[in-house]
């Protein structure tokens, strides 16, 4: 990894593939169909790792995402954030191209200019209904007195697809049992809402649920159709403080440079800044706080008690813990720093220096591939 200049992202593909093999196998064992969310990596091919090398169902965060991923082969999306009017001339088009969009709504407000853009444009739209299962963010909750109403505009107008919800409280379920209540309260509430729909007469042909979290913690889907995760791609410092996976399993890093030495500080200096890791300090409310991002050596070998605790545009700080005795880091030394969330740390970078792993942890491993990244909305 002399090349390219740092900093720049860089992807293990070994520890990405198991990754993904984890969770495909969980969701063969409990009989769902896995939607993997593209919104971490935001890369064709990445994806191609994720359905054997073919295009498959996956799960979109921007019309932006659904466009590369449509272009690249895939016919089956589901676009997971709530849908404003100004967004559907895209939606449409795609519809007119033979893909599958689904849109996402929470108000009988949305449901309506989807119901009245599908029967001007003629094509069917097919919707999801979000259902709110841990008061995280948007959705309706189960019992919510305009679900069925919301159900029937779509029904009518040919667009209800069935429902989705999404655990974000999980992230903080500090425990293997406090996951397993998320999972099991996510799917409660996604099958309750789809069990409403149907006693009103309404078809629901999708349950879906899923964070990474509750993906790796769920022992039990009955009712569910399919299961959504994205960041389990690449895992982070965030998911590895909750237990979900351990350290030996995060396939983003970060590539700096040691650019300066402060002793009578304790630091080291690169020229990784939150420009190249992002500002996010998801650990920070963890047991452990991993500041910035834990550091490697090129081999991905992890530098004992090195931890990255500040940032400024272009320069980050490195720090001992605890009292250690900072390691000897010449200037031009290269470091990895490991991202406390796998999703900001790559929306810095337009793509990833691809690096393998089986082959050995090798002192600089070498590039092998270069992916590009999806940007924009």
């Amino acid at each position: 990894m002399a090349d390219p200049d740092t900093p720049f992202a860089v992807v293990d593909v070994h520890r990405t593939r198991r990754n993904i093999a984890r969770l495909r196998a969980r969701a063969d064992r409990l009989g769902v169909t896995l939607r993997p969310h593209v919104k971490t990596a935001k890369s064709p091919d990445a994806a191609l790792l994720l359905h054997d090398g073919t295009p498959g169902p996956v799960t979109v965060s921007t019309l932006a995402e659904a466009e590369a991923f449509a272009a690249a082969g895939h016919r089956d999306l589901t676009y997971a954030v709530g849908v404003a009017p100004h967004k559907l001339p895209r939606v449409v088009a795609l519809s007119r191209r033979g893909v599958t969009l689904r849109v996402l709504l929470d108000s009988t407000e949305q449901a309506t200019f989807v119901a009245s853009a599908a029967r001007e444009a003629g094509v069917a739209l097919p919707t999801q209904i979000e259902i709110d299962c841990d008061g995280h963010r948007g959705g309706l909750r189960p019992d919510a007195p305009g679900l069925t109403g919301i159900g029937r505009i779509l029904h009518e107008a040919g667009c209800l697809d069935g429902v989705l919800t999404h655990a974000g409280e999980s992230y903080f379920a500090r425990t293997a049992e406090e996951q397993r209540e998320a999972a099991h309260a996510e799917r409660d509430a996604a099958v309750a809402a789809a069990e409403r729909l149907r006693a009103a007469g309404l078809p629901v042909a999708t349950v879906s649920v899923g964070s990474t979290p509750t993906a790796h913690a769920a022992d039990d889907l009955t009712g569910v159709t399919e299961l959504r995760a994205g960041n389990y791609v690449f895992f982070d410092l965030v998911m590895a403080g909750l237990g979900v996976c351990a350290l030996d399993d995060l396939a983003l890093s970060v590539v700096v440079t040691v650019i300066g030495h402060r002793p009578e500080y304790g630091w080291i200096v690169t020229d990784g800044g939150w420009t190249a890791m992002s500002r996010d300090r998801g650990t920070a409310m963890q047991a452990q706080d991993q500041g910035y991002g834990l550091v490697t050596d090129l081999s991905g070998t992890l530098i004992p008690n090195l931890v990255m605790t500040a940032a400024s545009q272009e320069h980050g700080t490195l720090t001992a813990r605890d009292g250690a005795a900072l390691p000897e880091l010449p200037i031009g030394t290269r470091l990895r720093v490991l991202p406390n969330h796998a999703c900001a740390t790559a929306a810095q970078h337009h793509g990833y220096h691809v690096v393998d792993s089986a082959h050995g942890r090798a002192a600089a491993p070498a590039v092998e591939a270069y992916w590009p990244r999806v940007t924009g909305w």
